[in-house]
């Protein structure tokens, strides 16, 4: 055999160690569900049912909600090892950008997060993906996302 052939056969079964490994159903997600005892609690919240409770006031007193100039949605799992690394910066921007930046997490291996990972269309977690003020995707980024980068990319769009 050449060995071209013996490097894609290589490739196919580490794909398949890959797919049998990660999938929601495969051997580290049967890991996660067995030590769910000790997972932290997590509720997976739809956009739309945010609403922003911080509420400022102009001069005439009359209450005014701060404008949203980025949704960060971090789709991954709290049984993943790269997921849960994202989730001290998640809570760092949100508490840092909180008028600015609303954070969204969906635990896209629980039954209430899986429609968000075929909306989104994701492909690996966990998946970063950053919506403007009308909901647009403008910028994605899969794997572990260093904060000084994802602060880069709310930057492009005016959070200060």
């Amino acid at each position: 055999m050449s060995a071209q052939h013996e490097f894609r056969k290589l490739i196919f079964i580490f794909c398949g160690l890959c797919i049998i490994c990660f999938m929601p159903n495969g051997l580290f997600a049967a890991q996660a569900k067995s030590s769910k005892a000790s997972k932290p609690e997590t509720k997976t919240v739809a956009a739309k049912d945010l609403q922003q409770k911080t509420v400022k006031k102009t001069a005439d007193e009359t209450p005014v909600a701060p404008k949203i100039k980025v949704t960060f949605v971090e789709l991954g799992s709290v049984g993943c090892i790269p997921c849960k690394m994202m989730q001290p910066i998640m809570k760092e921007i949100e508490k840092e950008y909180k008028d600015q930046v609303r954070v969204i997490f969906y635990d896209v291996w629980e039954p209430d997060g899986r429609p968000y990972a075929e909306k989104y269309k994701i492909r690996v977690i966990p998946t970063q993906v950053f919506l403007d003020e009308n909901g647009k995707e403008y910028f994605r980024h899969e794997g572990f996302f260093p904060k000084e980068e994802l602060i880069e990319v709310l930057k492009e769009k005016g959070v200060k």
